[in-house]
């Protein structure tokens, strides 16, 4: 699986219109990588630790609550 390249996701956020900073990283992973599939999002967030704490400061701790909260933006 692949890893996120935060100095991409930097630039990315530059053009954001999100305020969130997840928000903006599942926006981010759905365009530069073409990943829309709650389950491999999830995936790729569990293997770093800063998107780890970003899951954890909403609670979101399985595939399922991630497309909860997908699919209310």
């Amino acid at each position: 699986m692949l890893e996120i390249d935060w100095d991409e996701f930097k630039a990315f956020k530059l053009y954001s219109i999100r305020d969130d900073n997840f928000e903006t990283l599942l926006d981010f992973l759905k365009s530069y990588y073409s990943v829309s599939n709650p389950y491999d999002i999830f995936d790729i967030l569990l293997k770093d630790e800063i998107t780890k704490k970003m899951l954890d400061k909403r609670s979101i701790s399985t595939p399922e609550s991630l497309q909860d909260f997908m699919s209310r933006l």
